[in-house]
């Protein structure tokens, strides 16, 4: 892997997004308002955005690079911005490795905004530190990345990729425990719920607003996040030789 190949991917994806101003606001001012919303909405039950914020804090990431990584993805695929990059020097390992880089940059401003917000304007009461908040947001990115990046190799066109967010991400967002404690859930869907990784995701960031540290519970679902975010970096890394149609 080349450090200089891997920063220049890293520069080159953030300037993209930086021209897109849709993809600014659905990465910095939307899980703003959608907690200011939930804030009110709750304004009775304060008990319950104090709950809920911290896990939203940190699994909103995940839902938005899902859906910025396989819709950029896609537009390399499409335009034969890829098969250029795969015949330079740019191995597979830098190319995934400078997304990964600019999204965990990405996530980690969003999630130091996002938390500032919710802490100081929103007055979310929580004993979970904020810089660990923002490290577990930071994971939950590169697991929406990897995802992002293998659902961009089964989708033909931008509105198919966007398609795939519910089918990837919202049922995880579902069954993760956000909504309805998993053990309250028929069987059936406890046990498919272990088998999603966003539940793991959920359940860090729940311990963490619970007991205000991870433990070794919260490291282990931390661990399983990151191992997910590599099985399915090796698999997207698999489809890069795919042609465009």
């Amino acid at each position: 892997m080349s450090a200089p190949l891997v920063a220049a991917t890293a520069v080159r994806v953030l300037g993209q997004l930086r021209r897109d101003p849709r993809t600014i606001a659905l990465v910095f001012i939307v899980p703003c308002v959608l907690l200011a919303l939930l804030k009110y909405l709750f304004d009775e039950q304060p008990e319950t955005f104090d709950r809920i914020g911290v896990p939203l804090v940190g699994l909103f990431p995940l839902l938005q690079m899902f859906i910025v990584t396989s819709v950029t993805m896609l537009r390399e695929r499409t335009s034969g911005t890829l098969e250029r990059l795969m015949a330079s020097p740019l191995a597979k390992l830098d190319l995934l490795a400078g997304y990964g880089a600019a999204f965990a940059l990405l996530a980690t401003v969003q999630a130091t905004i996002v938390a500032t917000f919710a802490l100081a304007a929103l007055e979310l009461d929580t004993s979970a530190p904020a810089v660990a908040v923002i490290a577990l947001a930071a994971a939950n990115a590169l697991l929406g990345m990897s995802l992002g990046l293998l659902a961009s190799a089964f989708a033909r066109t931008e509105f198919q990729a966007v398609q795939f967010m519910p089918a990837f991400i919202l049922p995880q967002l579902l069954l993760c425990g956000l909504f309805v404690p998993r053990d309250r859930m028929l069987d059936a869907l406890e046990i498919l719920s272990g088998a999603l990784p966003a539940t793991y995701a959920y359940d860090a960031l729940e311990t963490l607003a619970s007991d205000g540290a991870l433990g070794d519970g919260g490291m282990l679902d931390l661990a399983v996040v990151l191992g997910v975010t590599t099985v399915a970096l090796v698999l997207a890394a698999s489809t890069l030789k795919r042609r465009t149609a």
